[in-house]
């Protein structure tokens, strides 16, 4: 097991009170119409698409990006990984922003950025360099269907310069539809090293979910969360793994062509069968569903939440 470093004034584990103790293993699952969930830079901000199979990527800093942001427009959180600038318009690097938060110590930054107890950073406070490996980590997001990119074109009223007599073109890539599944993991150890509490897994949640459907910007907007599944486990250093692979989506549409939640269903059969064989080392499964989502297990047609408890296994609904 890696040896997370302790910070000076960190008590031992037995010793805090609210310090995450129990892995999370983590499923989040929105859909987004008509618009680019994540452009690429590097090809004209195009929508990421795996050439291969045409399946639609989401980066793991884009859903970060969505968390944080919640967490300190909404929620009136300090972040320290945000967009800040000076009075000249140029953007504050990380130590600019270490002498804005007026912190001299790790323990201080850790005790003011929640974003830093859950994903971790990198610094330097008086010339010592401080790395914090986040308890919080997801995979590259994929989508469950295969899509397909769009571009629009249109005008604008405006004109690009004073010698304009007329609008100019505007372009974007977008799709029609994505379904798209992110997989993290909340690592108990990690989270010792930068003292993430339960209130600020609570608080991922809630970024997760209303932070995606509160992501209103001409490129952004018509996000919307389906399903957040974390599986909080009772046996240390264990998860089962891969629980987004056991999520499939089932359609009497080729994949390019579904175009809202209500033309598929989710197929959790393996999902619910890995739930039921491990759940002894299971504690809890915390859930939030939208209605709109159709779950199938085997022949059964039923809420995710009422499958999972027909198991034997506890659920906590989310109330995000």
């Amino acid at each position: 097991m890696k040896n997370y470093p302790k910070w000076k004034n960190q008590p031992e584990m037995n010793e805090m009170s609210g310090i995450v103790s129990q892995r999370r293993e983590i499923v989040f699952l929105y859909d987004v119409k008509d618009i680019n969930p994540n452009g690429d830079p590097l090809d004209e901000n195009k929508p990421r698409i795996d050439e291969e199979t045409m399946i639609n990527l989401v980066s793991d800093v884009r859903l970060k990006r969505t968390v944080r942001d919640y967490l300190h427009d909404f929620k009136g959180r300090e972040i320290f990984i945000r967009e800040t600038r000076k009075e000249d318009g140029t953007l504050i690097d990380k130590e600019g922003r270490l002498d804005d938060l007026k912190v001299t110590s790790g323990d201080e930054l850790l005790k003011k950025c929640v974003d830093i107890r859950l994903f971790g950073a990198t610094a330097a406070i008086k010339g010592k360099s401080i790395i914090l490996t986040g308890p919080v980590q997801f995979r590259i997001g994929r989508s469950l269907h295969r899509v397909k990119v769009t571009y629009v074109k249109g005008t604008t009223v405006m004109p690009s310069d004073k010698s304009s007599k007329q609008g100019t073109f505007t372009e974007q890539y977008i799709l029609p539809y994505s379904l798209i599944g992110f997989y993290g993991i909340v690592n108990e150890n990690a989270a010792q090293s930068t003292q993430l509490t339960d209130d600020d897994v609570a608080l991922l949640y809630d970024g997760l979910w209303n932070g995606t459907k509160n992501l209103i910007s001409r490129s952004k907007i018509g996000q919307m969360p389906r399903l957040l599944l974390s599986v909080v486990y009772k046996e240390k250093n264990y998860h089962i793994g891969d629980l987004n692979g056991t999520i499939k989506l089932v359609s009497g549409k080729d994949g390019e062509e579904i175009r809202d939640v209500s033309e598929f269903s989710l197929d959790v059969t393996d999902l619910v069968a890995a739930l039921t064989d491990n759940k002894e080392k299971i504690q809890r499964v915390e859930l939030i569903e939208d209605p709109r989502l159709t779950c199938v297990a085997g022949k059964k047609q039923e809420s995710l939440q009422k499958l999972i408890t027909a198991a034997g296994i506890k659920v906590t609904p989310l109330a995000l």
